[in-house]
């Protein structure tokens, strides 16, 4: 399954343009923060401002739409996970930060293309 994380700046908006000009369908939404939307085998994320997605990174910038749109690695144990990532020296543009749903790291591939290992919430 391929899950893709869109940052977006008014959530009603954003769900609106998907569901109604894209054909997606709400499989959650948890307020202003999340949504979920599907099409087919696609599963788009939706994070608002107030998600922790959105949270300031330690060197303080901050994520917005467009530069930090990533795909989505869902993981059983993401600390073990990160430990393995940190003894083969990748880079991470965060620490693991938890949000309503989960928790997430956010990590540079060799090139310095960003992307998100998250773990659900029980």
């Amino acid at each position: 399954m391929t899950t893709i994380r869109y940052l977006v700046k008014d959530m009603q908006i954003a769900i609106t343009f998907y569901t109604s000009l894209l054909d997606f369908e709400i499989a959650e939404q948890w307020g202003s923060a999340f949504a979920s939307v599907t099409r087919k085998d696609l599963t788009l994320w939706l994070s608002g401002p107030e998600t922790s997605a959105a949270k300031p990174m330690p060197d303080d910038s901050i994520p917005q739409p467009g530069g930090w749109n990533r795909f989505v690695l869902v993981v059983g144990n993401l600390d073990a996970l990160v430990g393995k990532l940190r003894e083969a020296g990748s880079e991470f543009r965060s620490d693991i930060l938890e949000g309503p749903g989960g928790r997430q790291i956010l990590i540079n591939d060799p090139s310095g293309n960003p992307f998100e290992l998250f773990e659900p919430a029980d």
